[in-house]
């Protein structure tokens, strides 16, 4: 069943049942009652992850919060996608826009990995959470990604599960097209690698290449920044071994 965009989607922490009530937080609450000036009995859709989606009511617009109240689920809960997406992060803006995008695409799991390259020290799993709850809000998502700590390239690999094939974009590739890589994975849970704005190093590399587990697929003729070959390559991804 696709979702509804017509209607306000709200993504909220607490269990979803018929009559369930409850108060929105303090900031979807300024939302609904001053954005987009919601009257008591009227309708959005609620979502937590975990019970489905629910066509719910606002119930009462108190003075420091709107009551809302579940009235019939809508959708039921899907199984979160297995597309396990391990990206070096990036400058926060273009961070950002990479998550949203993965989340969009299908991404299961969202593994932040730190290589020789990675430009970016800190990293705020907190902002990513909330990036990935926005994304599945506004483009009718229910399953939202598991947001994982950092790990170095070298643990990542070290502690890798051999029944995952684990995708990686090689610039450096022979060839300009993936697809005869890609068509030939037969394992049914897959994992996308993409490396940062400078690439792998050549020890990344050949720590990558010489591994079971892992293909190297090349990304075309043209040099794309690493959030465009993120993009990229989970469409790719999607549409010869994913769900497309």
């Amino acid at each position: 069943m696709r979702a509804n965009y017509k209607m306000q989607r709200l993504f909220v922490p607490q269990d979803l049942a018929a009559e369930a009530s409850f108060d929105a937080d303090p900031q979807q609450s300024h939302y609904l009652s001053h954005v987009l000036r919601m009257a008591e009995g009227a309708e959005l859709l609620v979502f937590n992850g975990r019970d489905g989606e629910w066509l719910a009511r606002v119930a009462a617009k108190k003075k420091k919060a709107v009551l809302i109240e579940a009235v019939e689920q809508t959708r039921p809960q899907p199984r979160t996608p297995d597309l396990h997406y391990c990206f070096a992060p990036l400058k926060q803006g273009r961070l950002d826009y990479l998550v949203q995008k993965a989340v969009e695409m299908g991404a299961g799991v969202l593994q932040p990995v730190v290589t020789q390259h990675t430009q970016v020290s800190k990293i705020g799993t907190e902002r990513l959470a909330a990036n990935a709850v926005e994304a599945a809000e506004q483009c009718g998502i229910l399953a939202i990604p598991e947001v994982r700590d950092a790990l170095k390239l070298e643990r990542l690999l070290g502690d890798w599960d051999p029944n995952r094939r684990l995708i990686f974009c090689d610039e450096s590739a022979e060839t300009d097209n993936p697809l005869p890589a890609l068509q030939g994975i037969a394992e049914r849970k897959i994992a996308l690698l993409v490396g940062p704005e400078g690439g792998f190093s050549d020890d990344e590399r050949k720590t990558l290449h010489a591994l079971p587990f892992v293909t190297a697929i090349p990304l075309g003729p043209r040099i794309l920044r690493a959030d465009t070959a993120a993009v990229a390559a989970l469409a790719l991804i999607q549409a010869t071994i994913g769900d497309w």
